[in-house]
């Protein structure tokens, strides 16, 4: 196991009040005489940040860090899942109010899980990701990949649906007409995908989900396929701004003819586990399920 020479630390630039805890976070690791590194929107919520500390973009935190702390939410821990370089970086989510589905590290989690990873004794998993390559007519095609999901979906709040056929490893699934199609991984199955009437799907399953969003054709369903399936879905619609997006953080317009193409990426995400929680425990503190309350009987 890599030793942790340096923490890289990532929080939502808008989190005014990480302050106290990004400063009491840098001053605990070089306690134990390791390397802060700040992204320069996380250090300027310090207003000032500690002597012996790094401050860089967010890309080069990423590639420089042992391990990746992110204070803030879900949508936090997307962006930096593009960043970062190496699989083995253990990624510590940390969430600043109710715990996320990837964010489930509570403030009060924070250095027992840190501890942890400084032993090289946490618990973790590897989080499967999807990759995407976009072929345009007439431009190079263009790949990236994605956490919980790439979404084919129209850019403009008009009436019209558009017209997508899929296929699974060559196989003619559907023309499916509807306001778009969401390929989700079993990580991203609680995000758009579940609002958008998708299952859930246990994180460490190999698998892909496709779900229409608002369907035309009410018989048409989520299809759960093999992760090593190969997904292309084309675009048929004209006269409708559509766009392709991964994880909602990167975007690409498509024309009538452009195909997406969705594989399991080459990658994975090492997300550290809280110490006292599973992930039966975060759905129901996250979707209000009911908890045991055994009937007596007399």
């Amino acid at each position: 196991m890599t030793a942790i020479r340096t923490v890289g630390i990532l929080a939502r630039p808008e989190l005014t009040g990480a302050g106290p805890v990004l400063r009491e976070l840098v001053t605990w690791l070089q306690g134990r005489h390791v390397r802060a590194c700040l992204e320069e929107r996380t250090a300027a919520l310090l207003e000032g940040p500690p002597a012996a500390c790094t401050v860089t973009d967010g890309r080069a935190v990423a590639e420089q860090a042992d391990a990746l702390v992110v204070l803030g939410g879900d949508g936090t821990l997307l962006r930096a899942s593009h960043l970062v370089a190496r699989d083995a970086t253990p990624v510590v989510g940390v969430n600043f109010g109710s715990l996320g589905f990837l964010t489930e590290i509570a403030l009060p989690e924070l250095y027992p899980s840190l501890e942890g990873v400084l032993a090289g004794t946490y618990a973790y998993e590897e989080r499967r990701m999807l990759r995407a390559v976009i072929q345009r007519t007439g431009q190079p095609d263009a790949t990236g990949d994605a956490l919980n999901d790439v979404v084919v979906t129209k850019a403009a709040v008009v009436s019209r649906i558009i017209e997508l056929d899929v296929t699974v490893d060559g196989l003619f699934v559907s023309a499916f007409r509807a306001d778009g199609l969401i390929v989700s991984s079993t990580t991203g199955s609680t995000a758009y995908n579940l609002a958008a009437g998708g299952p859930i799907l246990y994180p460490t399953l190999p698998a892909v989900v496709l779900t229409p969003i608002c369907p035309h054709m009410l018989s048409n369903r989520p299809l759960v396929v093999s992760d090593e399936a190969e997904i292309r879905v084309r675009l048929h619609t004209h006269d409708v701004e559509v766009y392709v997006t991964l994880d909602g953080q990167q975007g690409f317009a498509l024309a009538p003819g452009d195909t997406v193409v969705v594989t399991r990426s080459p990658r994975t995400l090492r997300l550290v586990k809280a110490p006292s929680r599973d992930y039966f425990e975060l759905l129901r503190t996250k979707l209000k399920w009911g908890e045991s309350n055994p009937v007596r009987r007399s």
